[in-house]
This record gives structure tokens, C-alpha cells and sequence, in this order.
């Protein structure tokens, strides 16, 4: 964190001094300061094999925590090479852009790692704050301005809710640290007014960040009118912040309080696959469709959430279950960035190409980015052998585990109306005219990013055995003996 901090402060510095015909010297910039931060948690991987506690005891450094900070500085590395040439494009390709992108990693990774609900809130707020400065970059865009304004005001409402319910915790337990409340709310009357605040406050301030219904409402706008890079970071590197936060908070310090948010969780998870869903097969602009797809791929990882819930700590559903949201994570990175890579592409002279029409004939333009972005299409359906088949796997699996058959039977269903609508998107691409006549000019980086995706999206999901070890590993856990034959 500390050498992203001084990279990010040498970026505004040295942007001062840069012509602006060289300012894609920023990106490199900021691409060598990940990589130096990517070597640096590898120091910590190997020098602290079972993790260790920092700034007086608030950081844990484990294999959890190390996990996320691998997927956060993987987001934001194909977010740059996503960005350059779009932001050149746009005519605002400013230093400013990079160190945002790197602060908000630094908040993330302070969520990742903290157990202390100050630095949490820290975190969280400093991601949150760079995130709504990135969504309004386009000065000049009035939708970006309008939809940076919206998720500042309902993001703020949101983190007060949270800090309230996080108050209430410290009240109740007299520390901050989660594992002091951890042991306070086991001691406690589940059923205690204060303690029942406490828990919904909490809850509504970490399903806000995820999108989940019905705190979704900032998601389609936000993605919409922010710099589609940008759309492309918040939609995998915030949501799995959030879900990291959501997994120290609700797993490991108010597991004891299960039995009462499990039924809320169930509740809110078919809301979320629900309307989710629905409102993404009405949708012509592919920034609000895959906004309200995200909210639905959020509402199939709340039903992992939903087997942890109610599976003993020691069994298969519960192991799953936590396997489950962490692989989502992982594929979900990928593929989604793959979408929005393509998708950022298209944005050129004065076409913006955000809408499912711009994409029409796109395989006759780009022949290689429509048959990967197909490649991305069927991976985020979950249709094997792409890696989004892994990710809903492990949801099934653990749904099965915990006996909850008929929950993975309503998540069956709703993958279904998700390969109508990102079919609709496919049939644009291969079976429509061009609107616009000759090849498409892509840039390297943005050839690098797709490609890059693409690759992960494959491996992970004809080769998953390294992937589904790594998430053991940061999980602290053996895997099953009918996963080890499945995937042999």
C-alpha cells in the first residue's frame, strides 16, 4: 500500500511536467507501480507464510486478504491498458485518472486486510471517494457529471447507515476489533433490539456496495455515465471489495447472529437474481445491461452466502459455499473485463458504443474481438467450458450441500433468461450488418486486455485445478474428494 501511495504521488508530480502529447506516460507510470505492488504482496506471501498482523493490530495479512490484493491489482492493471486510448479519445487523458485508480486500490486492499472497523471504514471510503471522482472524469459529459452526482449522494447515505450500524457494534462490544465484537455478539441475545439494529444497519451499508436489491438503484446509472473503463474497473475490482468486507463483516465477526440474517439473505438474493434479470432483457445500451446483469450475478454469490448461512462451519456446504463467492470473483474478473474491453473499443470519432445497436456486424469488422467477446458472452451465461461454468458450479454445489434444493433450482432458471439477453448481444455482433463501413482500429493495449482475458477465461475454465488450489490455499481448506475427481 505504502508503494502505491508513493507511485501515485510521483504520477501527480511528474504529470505536471508531461506534454500532453506524451501523457500515456502516466499509464506506464502507474502499470509499473502495480507491478512493483504485485512483488511486494509476493515478499509478504513468502516472508509471512501464515500471515501477521499490522499498524497495532487493525491489518491481518492472510491468505485471504492476499488473495483479493492479487485480483485488485490484476483489475486495475487491464483497466489501464483498457484506458489509455480511450482516454485519448475523450480528450482527457490526465494524470489525475491513474492516481485515483491507484488510491482506490489502496482502499480496497485496506478492506481486504482490515479487522478493525475504522480502518474498514477508511477504506471503504477511500475507494468510494476516488470511484465518484472517476465516474465524473468526462467533465464535459453531462451524463457523467449527473451519474457521479447520484452515486456521491447515495453513496454517502449508504456509509452513514453503515457507520451507524458499525457504532452500534462498537457500543455494544467496547473495541473495534472484529474479533473482540466477534466474541461479544457470540455472548449476546441474538434477539436484543440493539444488537437486531445494529445488524440490519450493517447490512444495508454492505448490500448497497454490492448492488444488491434493493440498494441497487445507483448501479445502472453509475455505469451508464461513467467512462466505460471506469464501468469496466467498478464492475470487478468495487464488487469484490465489497463482497471481501461483506465476508470479514457477516462471516467473521457476526457469524453467531446467522440464524436471524440468513432469511433476510435468502430474501434479498432471489430480489436481486429477480430484478436483476428482468430489467436486463428490456435493456438496448449495453452499460445498463450489464449493470443489471451484475446485479443478478450479485444475487446467485448471495446464495453461497446463503449456504454458509445455514451449513455447520466444518461441512462441505460450508467450505463450497465460501470456495463459491471467492472462484465468482475470480472469473467474473476476467470475463467482464473482456466484455467491457471489447465494448470500450468501439468508442471512436463520434461514435460512443455503448449501445447493442453499435455492435451490429461487429464480427465483419473485427473479426478476432467478436469471436472473443462471444467467448466472454457464454462465459458470464455459465456455459462450460468457459469459466463462468466454475463459478455457478460451486454456487449449485453448495447449494445442494446445505439441502437447499429448490434455491438452486430458481438459480437454473434465471441463468436461462441470462443467455437470452446476452444472446441478444451475440446476435448483434454475427447475424446484423455494419453500421459503419471498414475494419475496426483497435489499439495494442486494448488488443493486450482482450486478449489477456480471454486467455484467463479459457484456462480457468478447461484447466481449473490450479485456480480451485489457490482458493484453497487462501482459504485455509482441502478440497473435496468428488470436486478433486470432477476436475482431474
Amino acid at each position: 500500500m505504502v508503494e502505491l501511495t508513493i507511485f501515485a504521488l510521483g504520477i501527480l508530480l511528474i504529470d505536471l511536467m508531461i506534454p500532453k502529447q506524451y501523457k500515456w506516460l502516466n499509464a506506464v507510470g502507474a502499470f509499473i507501480g502495480l507491478l512493483f505492488a504485485a512483488l511486494c504482496v509476493w515478499q509478504i506471501q513468502t516472508t509471512l507464510p501464515r500471515g501477521a498482523t499490522g499498524f497495532f493490530g487493525t491489518l491481518l495479512v492472510d491468505r485471504f486478504a492476499l488473495y483479493f490484493w492479487y485480483l485488485f491489482l490484476a483489475s486495475a492493471a487491464i483497466t489501464i491498458l483498457i484506458s489509455v486510448r480511450y482516454l485519448e479519445i475523450e480528450d482527457e487523458n490526465h494524470g489525475e485518472y491513474y492516481v485515483l485508480l491507484l488510491f482506490s486500490v489502496i482502499g480496497m486492499m485496506c478492506m481486504a486486510a482490515g479487522i478493525d472497523i475504522v480502518l474498514l471504514f477508511i477504506g471503504l471510503e477511500l475507494m468510494a471517494m476516488s470511484i465518484y471522482v472517476l465516474v465524473g472524469f468526462l467533465r464535459r459529459d453531462r451524463r457523467s457529471n449527473e451519474a457521479a452526482l447520484k452515486y456521491l449522494l447515495l453513496g454517502a447515505f449508504s456509509s452513514g447507515i453503515f457507520a451507524y450500524g458499525l457504532s452500534l457494534l462498537y457500543g455494544l462490544s467496547g473495541s473495534t476489533n472484529l474479533r473482540d465484537i466477534a466474541r461479544t455478539v457470540y455472548g449476546l441475545n441474538p434477539h436484543n433490539p440493539v444488537v437486531i439494529i445494529a445488524l440490519l444497519t450493517t447490512m444495508v451499508g454492505l448490500l448497497f456496495k454490492i448492488a444488491a436489491v434493493p440498494f441497487h438503484q445507483w448501479a445502472p446509472d453509475a455505469y451508464e455515465g461513467a467512462p466505460t473503463s471506469i464501468t469496466a474497473f467498478m464492475s470487478v475490482a468495487v464488487k469484490a471489495a465489497a463482497w471481501a468486507l461483506l465476508l470479514r463483516i457477516m462471516v467473521f465477526a457476526l457469524l453467531p447472529l446467522r440464524a436471524i440474517y440468513t432469511p433476510i439473505i435468502v430474501f434479498v438474493a432471489i430480489a436481486t437474481m429477480t430484478g436483476g434479470n428482468l430489467a436486463a432483457l428490456t435493456q438496448t445500451n449495453t452499460k445498463r445491461l450489464l449493470a443489471y446483469s451484475s446485479i443478478a450475478h450479485v444475487g446467485y454469490m448471495l446464495l453461497a452466502l446463503v449456504a454458509i448461512g445455514t451449513s455447520p462451519t466444518n461441512s462441505p456446504g460450508f467450505a463450497d459455499g465460501m470456495k463459491g463467492i471467492l472462484i465468482y470473483l475470480l472469473v467474473y474478473t476476467f470475463m467482464n473485463l473482456g466484455v467491457f474491453a471489447v465494448i470500450t473499443s468501439l468508442r471512436h470519432r463520434n461514435v460512443i458504443g455503448d449501445e447493442i445497436d453499435d455492435l451490429a456486424g461487429l464480427y465483419q469488422r473485427a473479426p478476432v474481438e467478436a469471436t472473443l467477446m462471444l467467448l466472454f458472452l457464454l462465459s458470464l451465461a455459465g456455459i462450460p467450458p468457459a469459466a463462468g461454468f466454475l463459478g455457478k458450479y460451486y454456487i449449485f454445489l453448495s447449494l445442494i450441500e446445505s439441502q437447499h434444493y429448490w434455491l438452486a433450482a430458481v438459480a437454473v432458471l434465471y441463468a436461462l433468461f441470462g443467455l437470452y439477453y446476452y444472446l441478444r448481444i451475440a446476435n448483434s455482433m454475427l447475424m446484423r450488418a455494419p453500421t459503419e463501413p471498414g475494419r475496426l482500429p483497435v489499439s495494442v493495449g486494448m488488443r493486450f486486455a482482450v486478449g489477456l482475458t480471454a486467455l484467463a477465461t479459457i484456462v480457468i475454465g478447461v484447466f481449473p485445478e490450479p485456480f480451485i488450489q489457490t482458493v484453497n490455499w487462501s482459504l485455509g481448506i482441502a478440497q473435496s474428494p468428488h470436486v478433486a475427481a470432477m476436475v482431474r
